[in-house]
């Protein structure tokens, strides 16, 4: 276990040391994102900051090779193969803005080389149901359907500062808990490795990237945090034959995949393209509600975390203790989350309650000045 925090430490030493780099480069390839109707930030802000959490991730799973001894797995190989294809294409958008069927493909071409290398949805256990063998069609178009959309996912849901790394972050503890908790073989060993290094480089990231943010990570960090996701969630749940293990990745990951089918939904029935933005995200619906921009991410954080922790504790725990536990922090969160309506219409109803007082006033004034006249 020491070994895992090792890779830790060293992603997040990298991405704290490369981040500063990352953003000089962007400032010298004019990488920047332009503030506009549809974003939050009001000020010109480089982007890039995907090439310190690309090469972090790296740094990491390098030295926890070099100090395991262990060789390299094919797994292993083809999600790092399929990272750098996605961060590369990631990296080419922030640059000069690819188009959406051009990033399409980079993100199936990705997918595909990880279910190519052996990372592959090969079996479903719903509960209440026999499992699930796929045929090898199947399990590849499901896999590559699953890559994909948790790309678009994280990619969607970047919309505030330090909004995509923080959930992958607080989603990649969770993974290397569950993939820690439930096997000892290679296929476990590679995805604890890859979620603790993910998480490490996010969190170093956040230092730079929460509000007030100096730098975004552009599609080449959003998309390549989505992609990581993705494998990881092959790699170390869905290979699994737990009934569980399908709902565990979805319940951890609820928020983000809320919204994009939220978003889907809405674009279809107003007949716009998915690709078109807009800003009724979820972190969008907290900003009108009145919380603040950290308000907001803190809020979706706290959701996250509690999600996380719900789905790990069935599987895990037998305790009533912590049931009743997530069911008080969900009345809280609610609380939180609402507070702000709720007092605003406290207000507004003190302001309307004050205004029919002052009219009432009025016409008792003008009543007695008739009587009077």
């Amino acid at each position: 276990m020491a070994k895992y925090f090792v890779a830790f430490g060293v992603a997040l030493a990298g991405t704290l040391l490369l981040t500063p780099l990352a953003r000089r480069l962007a400032l010298r390839l004019n990488a920047i994102d332009v503030p506009e109707y549809r974003k939050v930030h009001v000020k010109d802000t480089p982007t890039m900051g995907g090439v310190a959490i690309y090469v972090s991730i790296l740094l990491g799973t390098a030295v926890y090779l070099l100090i395991t001894g262990h060789r390299m797995s094919t797994d292993l190989m083809g999600i790092l193969i399929g990272a750098t294809v996605i961060f590369i294409f990631g990296a080419v958008d922030d640059i000069r803005t690819l188009g959406p069927l051009t990033k399409l493909f980079g993100q199936i071409f990705a997918a595909g080389i990880l279910v190519i290398m052996g990372v592959q949805i090969q079996n479903i256990h719903v509960p209440g149901m026999a499992l699930i063998s796929l045929s090898p069609e199947l399990s590849v178009l499901i896999s590559l359907i699953w890559v994909v959309a948790f790309i678009n996912i994280i990619n969607l849901i970047d919309g505030l500062d330090g909004l995509a790394a923080g959930i992958t972050c607080i989603a990649s503890f969770s993974m290397f808990y569950y993939a820690t908790q439930t096997g000892a073989g290679r296929t476990y060993v590679d995805a604890a490795l890859i979620s603790i290094v993910l998480a490490g480089s996010t969190l170093g990231f956040l230092r730079y990237n929460f509000h007030p943010a100096s730098i975004f990570m552009g599609d080449s960090g959003s998309m390549l945090l989505g992609f990581m996701l993705g494998a990881v969630t092959i790699q170390g749940v869905l290979k699994s034959i737990a009934a569980i293990a399908l709902f565990v990745p979805i319940v951890a990951l609820a928020i983000p995949i809320i919204d994009t089918g939220m978003a889907i939904v809405r674009r279809g029935i107003r007949g716009t393209p998915i690709t078109h933005a807009d800003k009724e995200h979820i972190h969008h619906r907290l900003l009108d509600m009145g919380h603040s921009q950290r308000q907001a991410v803190l809020l979706i954080y706290f959701w996250t975390a509690l999600l996380c922790v719900l789905i790990l504790a069935i599987k895990f725990s037998s305790s009533n203790r912590v049931i009743w536990l997530m069911l008080a922090l969900t009345i809280g969160g609610f609380t939180l989350t609402a507070l702000p309506r709720i007092a605003r219409r406290g207000r507004l109803k003190g302001k309307h309650r004050a205004g029919r007082n002052r009219d009432a006033g009025l016409r008792d004034e003008n009543s007695n000045a008739k009587e009077k006249t």
